[in-house]
């Protein structure tokens, strides 16, 4: 599976977000970008895309940043990729170019196969999952 950098720093910012959903105050991109080494003018235009999709919401002014527009455990790595990459269908892009034969059509549903677990192992992990596994790595460090 390849994942565009969009999509990558897209998952780590809203990460960032659902780790910090309980907090008072909203993220403020400048965070996001220092804490995963993420371009902060490449993050502005990855969350206003997010937040044209109703994924997250933003405050203005001196004390604005991004929260999550709603539970990180409503929300999936299925919902980010889609909106930076857009939901359609790989396998059926692939299996438009292949040739009309048997195997072809063998190819093209095992593409399609590929793409049915690809999107259920995407919508199996949502943001509270996934934060829930960053705590417990974090605690589970230990420093001499």
């Amino acid at each position: 599976m390849r994942l565009s950098a969009k999509t990558e720093y897209a998952s780590l910012a809203m990460l960032e977000l659902a780790l910090r959903q309980d907090g008072d105050e909203p993220v403020r991109i400048r965070e996001i970008a220092q804490a995963h080494g993420v371009p902060s003018r490449f993050l502005v235009q990855i969350l206003l895309q997010l937040k044209a999709a109703g994924l997250v919401t933003s405050t203005r002014g001196s004390a604005g940043g991004y929260r999550l527009a709603r539970d990180a455990s409503e929300i999936t790595l299925a919902d980010i990729r889609d909106v930076v990459e857009g939901s359609g269908d790989q396998a059926s892009a692939f299996a438009a170019e292949m040739p009309q034969s048997r195997g072809g059509e063998v190819l093209h549903n095992a593409w399609q196969e590929v793409a049915r677990c690809e999107r259920a192992a995407l919508r199996s992990l949502d943001l509270a999952s996934l934060a829930a596994r960053t705590k417990a790595a974090a605690e589970a460090m230990y420093y001499i």
